[in-house]
């Protein structure tokens, strides 16, 4: 992979300011003649473009500016083709289509080198964006799971629905605190209870425990 980097280098430099081509050509001259490799040399860039562009936007705040382009849930499957994966073939596919170029290889060998190199970096950058994506739903809270789990009251709940309090609750693996109203007595803080039902994303009716 460390070879790949003077040829990059050479690339980006080639782009932002032809005049310095050709001195870098005569520093590297094993580099060879990349003016031959117009589509790598593009690829390279315009993949290389997009994801600094998305890596600065995350980290300066702008959210992550990825979105997939097959239209499938992405939450469910693997992904496959996304922004991010696409910019990711094209900056493999041209540098590597620059490396083989720049050693000489033939066109077939060249050609087909970058896309296997595109293809594999595209899939890995798929699963591993996946692999987060189903990290991050396994961590996500689902209120609906708390129904007739045990509750401690948190805070007083008035009866017969006079009013709410709160309660905490034990929910995939962590406590979290809820809303509560009665349908029954009043239950004091410190009181044990049970989760009936759900109101409302944050309310659940609750009874005292048996």
């Amino acid at each position: 992979m460390s070879a790949l980097f003077p040829i990059a280098v050479r690339a980006l430099a080639s782009v932002a300011c032809p005049c310095v081509a050709g001195p870098l050509a005569r520093d590297l001259p094993f580099i060879g003649d990349l003016g031959s490799s117009p589509i790598y040399l593009g690829s390279a860039v315009l993949g290389g473009a997009v994801l600094t562009l998305q890596s600065v936007l995350l980290l300066f705040g702008g959210g992550d500016a990825d979105g997939d382009l097959d239209h499938g849930d992405a939450s469910d499957g693997f992904g496959f083709l996304s922004i991010r994966t696409v910019a990711s073939f094209l900056t493999f596919f041209g540098l590597m289509g620059l490396y083989g170029t720049a050693s000489g290889w033939g066109v077939g060998a060249t050609a087909g080198a970058a896309t296997l190199a595109g293809l594999a970096m595209m899939t890995f950058v798929a699963w591993l964006f996946s692999l987060q994506r189903n990290l991050a739903q396994e961590g996500t809270l689902d209120p609906s799971l708390a129904i007739g789990l045990p509750a401690k009251v948190y805070l007083r709940v008035p009866g017969q629905r006079s009013g709410q309090g709160k309660v905490t609750v034990a929910v995939q693996g962590r406590t979290v605190e809820f809303a509560a109203i009665t349908l029954g007595a009043e239950l004091p803080t410190g009181s044990d209870a049970r989760i009936v039902r759900q109101i409302d994303p944050n309310t659940f009716e609750i009874e005292a425990a048996p």
